[in-house]
């Protein structure tokens, strides 16, 4: 296509994000989401790490990334890939799956990254289209059900696959103490030794036990920890600029850097979808 674009919407009245994209040189960092995310790529390829293996997605091809699974991603030719992603909140997926199953359930795991599901593809389209075409509020609850129902028949499993979660991966108390802290200190310098000291563990020792339980560095985590902070208080209305410092970063242009290496849009633009988002419910 020859050049680079970014369409984003985020929905007034679900925890629902889409987005459609066409990248050659965009180069997502290491990240995660607290979302449920599919996507369908539509043109090309783009390859990303995910679970320990490089993967790939193709034309067709549908990408399922559960909560919290680390993942960066680019294009694998030249002319770039062109591709759709939703994002769904955990609560709004068990919301769907209880209704559909007359009961609370417990949320869905997938195992693959990677799907070639055509009847996937289709529904995930179909969320997108209702959510960026002006349907109306029945016709995009029918497709964001439609979508789930889909995504949870055809490529979730009902329990973890042999090696999903070994004993090495499983959080002991120093790790735990180690994550609470960067949650209550992301915003402030916080030294490896530290770290170390309440781990219980060599500096390279939590470095490589924190990476294998999380898929993220301690300090990847607390940057994406950071950005998440950003990201709420650009929602409640914040400016890039005061989200940055009181996120941590050490100014509106680091923030920024990293926003779209997450997210692929700029800290302004996001505002601006939560605004209208606002607006509109």
């Amino acid at each position: 296509m020859g050049q680079e674009w970014v369409s984003y919407r985020r929905s007034a009245r679900m925890p629902v994000e889409v987005m459609r994209a066409h990248f050659e040189h965009h180069r997502y960092d290491l990240h995660a989401h607290e979302a449920y995310s599919f996507g369908c790529t539509e043109v090309g390829a783009q390859t990303f790490r995910c679970r320990g293996a490089q993967r790939t997605s193709a034309q067709g091809m549908v990408m399922a990334f559960n909560p919290e699974d680390p993942h960066d991603g680019h294009a694998v030719h030249d002319g770039g890939f062109t591709y759709q992603i939703v994002h769904i909140s955990p609560e709004l997926i068990g919301d769907v799956l209880a209704d559909t199953a007359g009961k609370p359930v417990g949320l869905p795991l997938f195992a693959e990254p990677v799907l070639h599901e055509p009847a996937l593809a289709s529904a995930l389209r179909g969320v997108h289209d209702a959510l960026t075409g002006g349907e109306s509020a029945l016709a995009q609850d029918e497709a964001l059900h439609a979508a789930v129902r889909a995504m949870v028949r055809l490529g979730a499993v009902t329990a973890a696959p042999p090696g999903w979660a070994p004993e090495t991966r499983r959080e002991d108390d120093g790790l735990r103490q180690v994550r609470e802290l960067l949650h209550e200190h992301f915003a402030e310098d916080v030294g490896t030794a530290r770290l170390a000291e309440i781990s219980g563990r060599s500096r390279f020792a939590l470095h490589r036990a924190f990476r294998d339980l999380h898929g993220l560095t301690p300090s990847e985590y607390q940057r994406q920890l950071r950005v998440r902070h950003a990201r709420r208080l650009l929602a409640s209305g914040r400016s890039p600029a005061e989200a940055a410092v009181e996120s941590g970063f050490a100014d509106q242009s680091h923030l920024t850097r990293w926003f779209r290496r997450y997210y692929a849009i700029t800290p302004a633009r996001f505002r601006d979808a939560a605004r209208d988002q606002a607006s509109a419910s």
